[in-house]
């Protein structure tokens, strides 16, 4: 008996996929069907319905705009839950391994916009040193800026070059100089592009009210858009949020994320999660071997002995 409801119930799932299928092939609106001179286009939104023309869709709105924002919030979760293969920091371009949460423990070079972990920063000091060579980037071979002018300059020249790193670097450099209006105008840019940090430091000027009127919206968007790239800290922020609002769920799913890429901070919020049993034994038990796993990928002997040097000689 049981084998013959599982059977109606798949039969009666893929004829409702079937009959989906189906209604893909007309207008959502006037019901015309895609023939070769009739093309239907797909809600952006949504991807449920098609029109054959934008009076249709503006039209079929009032009775669709429901069921597109519901089927819409869920896509936009299915990325933004999504986990990263890594964070927003990359890897060292030369080394390969994952760059640390720590500024300190890596650098950016104006001439190419490459960050640089300090364990190949030291080799490469070591080389230059031991064969009397001229001091050069790790990376790309060019002679070090001789001054801050000579570093703005190489800087403007990959913001020319419409380099999303160097546009998020000048927009930090501004931000933290309190140049706001400046600061939003290459930021903005590098967001456009890609530049995870970028849309982090949007986010809190949108909810700051810094240079912008504060918009709830745009600041999760931003938040959302770096959490989607491997941001840690906009996954803090996001979690922090769905806490506030007392969405417990989505926000252990951002600290579990967050935990998984190597955020110290989320392991502890998660402790605090387990302790109220808001999270079960066995996804804190896998997500503290994951945060393990991702900060031993970032250890190597070299950066070991890089540290200590950098300690002792700045």
């Amino acid at each position: 008996m049981g084998q013959v409801h599982l059977k109606s119930a798949m039969n009666a799932e893929d004829d409702l996929e079937e009959a989906e299928a189906a209604d893909m092939m007309f207008c959502a609106s006037c019901g015309i069907a895609e023939v070769d001179d009739i093309k239907l286009m797909t809600c952006n939104d949504c991807d449920l319905v098609r029109y054959c023309s934008d009076k249709c869709q503006q039209g079929h709105r009032p009775r669709h705009d429901a069921k597109c924002k519901e089927r819409a919030a869920e896509l936009r979760d299915e990325i933004l839950f999504r986990q990263p293969e890594s964070t927003h920091f990359g890897d060292c371009p030369i080394c390969c391994l994952p760059l640390l949460f720590n500024n300190n423990k890596s650098a950016m070079y104006t001439c190419c916009s490459k960050t640089i972990c300090k364990g190949c920063e030291y080799a490469s000091k070591l080389r230059q040193t031991e064969g009397r060579l001229e001091e050069t980037c790790p990376f790309c071979r060019h002679p070090l800026s001789k001054d801050d002018e000579e570093s703005n300059t190489n800087i403007m020249r990959r913001i020319e070059a419409n380099d999303p790193h160097a546009m998020g670097h000048m927009g930090k450099r501004h931000w933290d100089e309190g140049d706001y209006d400046t600061a939003f105008e290459y930021l903005s840019r590098a967001a456009e592009l890609g530049d995870a940090h970028a849309h982090f430091l949007l986010g809190h000027m949108y909810s700051w009210g810094q240079c912008v009127e504060k918009d709830k919206m745009r600041k999760l968007y931003h938040l959302e858009e770096a959490a989607i790239a491997g941001h840690p800290f906009a996954r803090h922020s996001l979690a922090y949020y769905e806490q506030e609002n007392e969405s417990f769920d989505r926000a252990m799913k951002h600290w579990i994320i967050a935990a998984n890429l190597g955020y110290d901070k989320a392991i502890q919020a998660l402790k605090g999660y387990y302790k109220r049993g808001l999270i079960s034994k066995e996804d804190f038990a896998a997500s503290l071997r994951a945060h393990q796993a991702a900060v031993d990928a970032t250890k190597s002997p070299l950066r070991e002995e890089a540290a200590k040097f950098f300690a002792e000689f700045g």
